[in-house]
């Protein structure tokens, strides 16, 4: 049999394909703008982490002398695409070789990243930077090459530093704890040691 409304169909399934077509196409174009888009994004960030990674190594190495009074340190990437690359930390102290920071002593290792962590705030610092229990591997005198740096950065930054550490506790202007109380409570006590200094 003839099917008679085979004309009106063919119309509405041709004005179908149409719009599916502009639609897939429309798609296609979207997809092409948005690879495009991602391959700018991904270059600008290689390049932005790559400019930033050199500033913050050469950062590190300038505070990893001023921490161990000489010595080398560096950062690398190990790999070709910086934003899925592994990082490195290199260290040596003065009359060693250059080794990775596993090979360190803890002291060694909490003062090295510490001298890192300095690095990465120096390219963008805040005006304010809490430090939970940095300075806990650290010996008495790496404890005052930790507080001397402290000390540098605190001119444009105030530190929050909790510690148990009593040389970090005065090189502090202020101290903020917790006591227990005779009832068994806790109670707050806050000593501001500038005063203290100039009333004695």
């Amino acid at each position: 049999p003839v099917n008679m409304l085979a004309l009106e169909e063919l119309t509405s399934v041709e004005e179908r394909y149409h719009f599916m077509s502009d639609q897939r196409q429309d798609l296609t174009k979207g997809i092409v703008v948005l690879e495009e888009t991602i391959d700018r994004i991904n270059s600008e960030a290689r390049r932005r982490f790559r400019e930033t990674f050199d500033i913050v190594n050469l950062n590190f190495q300038e505070l990893f002398r001023m921490m161990f009074d000489g010595g080398e340190a560096r950062i690398t990437l190990e790999g070709s695409d910086p934003l899925i690359a592994d990082i490195r930390i290199w260290a040596a102290l003065r009359g060693k070789k250059l080794q990775s920071l596993s090979m360190l002593s803890g002291g060694e290792k909490a003062l090295t990243a510490i001298s890192l962590l300095f690095g990465i705030y120096k390219v963008r610092p805040s005006p304010f930077c809490i430090l939970d229990e940095v300075d806990a591997p650290l010996d008495d005198t790496n404890i005052a090459r930790f507080n001397q740096l402290v000390s540098k950065f605190s001119e444009n930054t105030q530190f929050m530093i909790v510690t148990h550490n009593k040389r970090t506790m005065e090189a502090a202007d202020s101290l903020i704890g917790v006591t227990l109380k005779d009832d068994g409570t806790s109670q707050l006590v806050t000593v501001k040691l500038e005063k203290a200094g100039r009333d004695d």
